[in-house]
C-alpha cells in the first residue's frame, strides 16, 4: 500500500455509504452434508431417536469444522500468512469463508475492515462485504462470499471502507477456483452474455421504434384528419353555393315539356316523370330514355330508365318511373334516344339540363351537415387507399432491394469458388465452418501438402491467428478442406494458404488475403472513414460518369455502415437545388488565399464545398478553362490542407482521374508526416484518354489504384503510366443507381413493372414511346441507342445499326448529341433523311432529354452500344435494369457485363450469372450485323424464349452492391 491508496484497484473503490454490506456471523456456514431437506406437504414426524441422532451428527460435524478452521488459523499465523479461506479447495457455486489476520495487515489499526473483489480478473460479479471479528486466537476477521458457477478465479483487496487499502503490495489477492470454467470458456461465456444483452437491447430498441412509429402515425393521422375536415368544409361550401344558385332557377314543371306526378314527393318515393317528345330534338326518336342524377349531378349518373308512351292525347307524351334518391334536394336529368353509352341524340335543355326541386326533401341544414360528413368520409377513404397503395409499393420496393442485395452477397461469396469457398456459404459466428480450397488454380498447384492459416476480424482478433492446420483431401476433385471454429466475436474470417506448416510458398491472393464475412457476431466491423476528393459529383456538378461514381459509390459504402465525406470545389454553376441544409461553415487560409468552407447534404452524403476567394471556380463551368490544371491542382492542395487544419483523420483518401490525381503526391510529399499519417491513398482511373502525366504520377504515389472494369484494366495495362504498377492496379466494375433507374418507381414511364410483369410493362412503354415520337403503333422490334455521339462510341457502327434495323423491318430511336459540331451536323442530315424516308419507323432525337431516355430504356427491345473502347459503360447496365437486351461490342466493361446467349454460357456461369445479351468482335459492319441479326431474329422467331430473357436480365444486380464490397476489400488491403 502506498499513501493509503489501493494500487491496481484504486478505480474500484466506492464511498462507504454506498457499499452494500452483508454482515455474516461466524459459524453460519454449513457444508452440503449438514443441510437436511425440510419436509413439505407431509405430516410424518421423525422419531425422537432420529432427531437425537441428527443433532449429534450435526454437532460432531460442527466441532470438526471448528477444529479444522482453528488449525488453519494457527498454521497460517505461525507461517506469517495473513489470509486463508475455508474450505481450502474453492469450487464454483458454493459459499466460502475468507479470513484475514488484521494484525498482519496494513489495516491493523482500522476499526472497520471490508473485502472488495470480483471474479475472473475483476471481470465478473463484483462484491463488497464487511468482515467481523472471530473467536479464533489472534486478530482474525472473516466474512462469507458466494463463488458463482462461472468463476475460475477470485480477485480481491481489503480496505477500511474509506481510503486505506491492503492490496497485497499492489498485486491484489487472488484465489483459484477449481473444477469449473477456464479463462477461454469464460471468454466465450461473456460473449454469449453480451450477445443476449445485445439481443435484449435490440428488442427494446425495436419496441421503442415501434412505439415512436405508432405515435408518429397517430399524429400524422390526426393532422391528415384535420386537413380532410377542412377540405370537406370547403368542398361543402362550394357545393352549397352552386346548388343554391341552381335552385333559384329550378321549376316544379315546364308547360308542354315535362312534369312530375305526384307533384309532392320526397326521397325514396317512386314518381312518374312525363316528357313531351315533340317539344325538343327527340321528336323523331324511336326510343326515349331518361339519364338522371341529383344535386347538380353530385354522384354522377344514377338514373337510367326507358320511357313508355303515355295515353295522354294533348301531345306526344312519354313517361318513366323514377325512384327519387333519398338525399336529393334537386333532380337533374336529360333525355336521350338510347341508354347510356349508346345514345346519339340528346335533349339537354339547350345545354342547361333539366332540373326539378324535391318538395319534401330533408331539412337543408341537416342535409349540409350530413353532406360535409359524407365528403369527409370519402376523403378519408381515398386517402387510406392511397396510403395503402403507397405503403405496399414501398414495402415491395424494399423487399426487392433486400432480395437483390442478398443475391449479390451470395454472388460475392461465390466469386472465388474456383479457388476457395465455405460450407455453409453464409458463415455464422459461434459455429464450425468447412473451408474448401482448390490449389490446382493457385501457386500451390502440385504441392504435396496444403496448410491453412486462419484468424478473424482482419487479423486483429484477441486470440491472434489459429495454429496452422493441415488440410485434408475433399471428395470434390482437387479440393482440400479444413474445419474452423468461428468465435462469437468474429465479423470476418481471414486466411492464407501455404505449402508447409512452417511456411514456404504462400497463396495470399496477391497480397489481398482471403476474407469471408461472418454473420450474427456480437462485434461489428469498426466503420472506416473514407474521404473522396473529386471535381465532379452527380447531380450537382456532373459532366460524365466520374460524377455518377463519386455519388453512387459513396452512398453504397455508407450503406455498409462506413463514414463517407466528399470534398468538392464550390463552382458558381453548382445546382444547389439538390443540396440540403446548405450553409457556410468556416474559413481558413492556404497559399495566401482565404478559402470559405460550405457544407451540405447531397443524396444523403456529407459534402464540403471549398470556395477560394481568388475566383478560380467562379468561371461558369467545371472544365474548359485554359488553366484547368492550375485550378484543380490548387483545389487538391486546399482539400488536404482542409483535412489537416480541421483535424480529420481519414482511413482512405480516394481521388479520381487526372483532375484530383495531385492529391496522391501532395499527400505523400507534404501531409503524410504532418497529422494525416493514418490515411492511405486510393486512385481511380475513369478514362485514360485525358491527363496521362497526372495519372502516371498518381499511380506512382497511390497505395492502391483502380479502374472501372477488369477488362479495361487489362486493355490499358501496357500503357507507360500504368505498366510499372500492375501489382497494385485493380479493375472494379462501376454500378448504376437502382433508385434512379427503377421501372417499378419511374415517373417517366406509363406503367410500373418488375421482372414479374416485364412483358406488359414494356409493351405499354413501347406504345407510349411510339406515340410520343410519332412512330407507327405496331408490334415491331424496337432498337434504342442512347449515347454521346463521339468516335469513341463507334459512330460508323451506330449508323450501320440504324440501317440494318430498318432493313429488318424494325423501328429505331436514337437519343444523343455530339460535342463536335461537324458530327452533330452529320447526324442532323441523317435525321432529316430518315424522317423523310422512314418516318414511321425511325426517329433521331439529337439533344439531351432525361425523361425520354427513361422511356427508351423501358420501351426498347434492344439497346445497342457499339463502342470502340468503353472503360465501363452504364448504358448496357441501365438497359438490363429495364428488361432491354444489350447488343454490344466486346470491349472494356461491355465485355465484363454482357454475356452472349450463344457463346458465353460458361463465362457467365463463372460469374454466377445467366447469359444476358448479344456481343460481337471487330469494329466493322460484319461484327455488328452478326450480333444484331441474331437479336432481331430471336425477337421475331422465338418470342417464348426472348420474353423470359427480359425477365432474367431484370433480375441481375448491376447496382453498386457488389462494387462497394470490392472497394471495401481494396480499402482494407491499402491499410495492411
Amino acid at each position: 500500500m502506498e499513501n493509503g491508496r489501493a494500487g491496481s484497484v484504486e478505480d474500484k473503490t466506492v464511498p462507504v455509504d454506498e457499499i452494500i454490506i452483508e454482515e455474516k456471523q461466524f459459524g453460519n456456514l454449513k457444508s452440503d452434508s449438514t443441510v437436511k431437506e425440510e419436509s413439505t406437504g407431509t405430516d410424518e414426524k421423525t422419531t425422537e431417536d432420529e432427531e437425537s441422532s441428527l443433532k449429534l451428527r450435526l454437532k460432531m460435524e460442527e466441532n470438526f469444522r471448528k477444529q479444522e478452521i482453528e488449525g488453519l488459523a494457527e498454521d497460517n499465523f505461525s507461517r506469517g500468512n495473513k489470509l486463508f479461506v475455508y474450505p481450502q479447495l474453492v469450487k464454483p457455486d458454493q459459499d466460502i469463508e475468507v479470513y484475514l489476520n488484521r494484525s498482519l495487515s496494513t489495516l491493523n489499526n482500522e476499526p472497520d475492515v471490508f473485502i472488495m473483489g470480483a471474479f475472473n480478473d475483476w471481470r465478473w460479479k463484483s462484491f463488497t462485504v464487511r468482515l467481523n471479528k472471530t473467536h479464533l486466537k489472534g486478530d482474525w476477521w472473516s466474512c462469507q462470499v458466494h463463488v458463482p458457477k462461472e468463476a475460475y478465479k477470485m480477485d480481491f483487496v481489503f480496505f477500511n471502507g474509506k481510503n486505506a487499502y491492503d492490496n497485497n503490495d499492489r498485486k491484489d489477492f487472488c484465489i483459484p477456483v477449481e473444477g469449473g470454467m477456464d479463462a477461454y470458456a469464460f471468454d466465450d461465456f461473456l460473449l454469449e452474455e453480451k450477445r443476449r444483452e445485445q439481443e435484449k437491447l435490440a428488442r427494446e430498441q425495436a419496441e421503442r421504434e415501434r412505439q415512436a412509429e405508432e405515435q408518429r402515425q397517430r399524429e400524422e393521422e390526426k393532422a391528415a384528419s384535420e386537413a380532410d375536415k377542412a377540405q370537406a368544409k370547403v368542398e361543402t361550401e362550394k357545393r352549397r353555393e352552386i346548388l343554391h344558385h341552381l335552385m333559384k332557377n329550378v321549376a316544379r314543371s315546364v308547360d308542354n315539356v315535362w312534369y312530375i306526378e305526384p307533384s309532392e314527393f320526397s326521397g325514396d318515393d317512386l314518381v312518374r316523370l312525363y316528357y313531351n317528345k315533340s317539344s325538343g330534338p327527340l321528336a323523331h326518336a324511336n326510343d326515349l330514355w331518361i339519364h338522371g342524377g341529383y344535386n347538380n349531378w353530385n354522384d354522377g349518373l344514377v338514373i337510367a330508365e326507358k320511357l313508355a308512351k303515355s295515353e295522354r292525347k294533348d301531345g306526344d307524351w312519354w313517361y318513366g318511373n323514377v325512384v327519387v334518391p333519398d338525399r336529393a334536394l334537386v333532380l337533374d336529368w336529360v333525355f336521350a334516344d338510347g341508354p347510356p353509352q349508346s345514345a346519339i341524340v340528346y335533349d339537354n335543355n339547350h345545354y342547361q339540363d333539366f332540373h326539378a326541386i324535391v318538395p319534401k326533401s330533408i331539412p337543408e341544414e341537416l342535409f349540409w351537415v350530413e353532406e360535409e360528413h359524407q365528403i369527409y368520409r370519402k376523403l378519408q377513404e381515398e386517402r387510406r387507399l392511397r396510403e395503402e397503395a403507397m405503403r405496399a409499393k414501398e414495402e415491395r420496393t424494399a423487399r426487392m432491394k433486400a432480395e437483390r442485395k442478398e443475391r449479390t452477397l451470395e454472388r460475392f461469396l461465390l466469386s472465388q469458388k474456383h479457388i476457395v469457398y465455405t460450407d455453409p456459404l453464409g458463415v455464422q459466428a459461434g459455429s464450425a465452418v468447412k473451408v474448401f480450397y482448390n490449389p490446382a488454380n493457385t501457386v500451390l498447384n502440385g504441392k504435396s501438402e496444403v496448410w491453412i492459416r486462419c484468424s478473424f476480424n482482419r487479423w486483429t482478433h484477441r486470440k491472434g491467428p489459429l495454429p496452422p492446420q493441415k488440410m485434408l483431401a475433399a471428395d470434390n476433385g482437387s479440393h482440400v478442406k479444413a474445419t474452423v471454429k468461428v468465435p462469437l466475436d468474429a465479423y470476418m474470417m481471414d486466411f492464407v494458404f501455404s505449402e508447409r506448416e512452417d511456411g514456404g510458398i504462400f497463396d495470399n491472393r496477391d497480397g489481398m488475403d482471403y476474407h469471408v464475412p461472418v454473420f450474427g457476431g456480437i462485434v461489428k466491423e469498426p466503420p472506416m472513414h473514407i474521404v473522396h476528393v473529386a471535381v465532379e459529383m452527380a447531380p450537382i456538378a456532373k459532366v460524365g460518369g466520374l460524377g455518377d461514381v463519386v455519388t453512387s459509390l459513396s452512398r453504397a459504402v455508407q450503406d455498409l455502415n462506413h463514414s463517407v465525406d466528399v470534398i468538392l470545389p464550390k463552382y458558381d454553376c453548382l445546382n444547389l437545388s439538390h443540396v440540403k441544409d446548405f450553409h457556410y461553415q468556416k474559413s481558413y487560409s492556404w497559399g495566401g488565399t482565404e478559402i470559405k468552407v460550405w457544407f451540405g447534404k447531397v443524396e444523403g452524403l456529407s459534402v464540403y464545398f471549398l470556395e477560394p476567394l481568388n475566383g478560380m471556380f467562379s468561371t461558369g463551368c467545371i472544365y474548359g478553362c485554359r488553366n484547368d490544371g492550375e485550378r484543380f491542382g490548387f483545389f487538391c492542395h486546399a482539400a488536404l490542407e482542409f483535412l489537416l487544419q480541421n483535424g480529420f483523420h481519414p482511413d482512405i483518401i480516394h481521388c479520381h482521374d487526372w483532375s484530383s490525381a495531385p492529391v496522391a503526391w501532395l499527400f505523400k510529399d507534404h501531409y503524410m508526416h504532418y497529422g494525416l499519417s493514418k490515411a492511405r491513398v486510393v486512385f481511380t482511373i475513369h478514362n485514360l484518354e485525358f491527363g496521362a502525366g497526372n495519372i502516371g504520377k498518381a499511380m506512382t504515389y497511390s497505395d492502391k489504384s483502380t479502374t472501372v472494369s477488369p477488362t479495361y484494366s487489362k486493355e490499358v495495362a501496357g500503357n507507360p503510366p500504368i505498366a510499372p504498377y500492375l501489382y497494385k492496379f485493380h479493375g472494379i466494375l462501376n454500378g448504376i443507381d437502382p433508385d434512379i433507374w427503377d421501372p417499378y418507381n419511374d415517373k417517366f414511364i406509363p406503367v410500373s413493372y418488375t421482372s414479374e410483369n416485364v412483358v406488359e410493362g414494356k409493351r405499354a412503354a413501347k406504345e407510349a414511346l411510339q406515340q410520343r415520337l410519332g412512330l407507327k403503333k405496331a408490334d415491331l422490334p424496337l432498337v434504342g441507342i442512347i449515347t454521346r455521339l463521339t468516335h469513341q462510341k463507334g459512330i460508323h457502327l451506330i449508323k450501320h445499326a440504324i440501317w440494318q434495323t430498318l432493313d429488318r423491318n424494325g423501328q429505331v430511336v436514337l437519343l444523343g448529341s455530339a460535342p463536335d459540331p461537324r458530327i452533330q451536323n452529320d447526324f442532323v442530315n441523317l435525321a432529316n433523311q430518315l424522317h423523310s424516308s422512314h418516318n414511321d419507323r425511325a426517329r433521331l432525337c439529337l439533344n439531351y432529354d432525361e425523361p425520354l431516355s427513361h422511356l427508351i430504356y423501358a420501351g426498347a427491345d434492344f439497346i445497342v452500344v457499339p463502342s470502340i473502347f468503353e472503360p465501363c459503360g452504364l448504358t448496357q447496365l441501365t438497359a438490363m435494369r429495364y428488361g432491354s437486351i444489350p447488343v454490344v461490342r466486346k470491349t472494356g466493361g461491355l465485355y465484363d457485363t454482357v454475356f452472349d446467349v450463344d457463346h458465353d454460357k460458361e463465362r457467365a456461369q463463372a460469374q454466377g450469372l445467366e447469359p444476358n445479351g448479344f456481343n460481337f468482335d471487330g469494329a466493322d459492319a460484319t461484327g455488328i450485323d452478326y450480333a444484331l441479326n441474331r437479336a432481331i431474329s430471336a425477337w421475331y422467331e422465338v418470342r417464348e424464349w426472348f420474353n423470359p430473357l427480359c425477365k432474367t436480365v431484370m433480375e441481375q444486380d448491376w447496382s453498386w452492391n457488389k462494387p462497394a464490397l470490392d472497394y471495401m476489400e481494396l480499402y482494407h488491403a491499402a491499410r495492411k
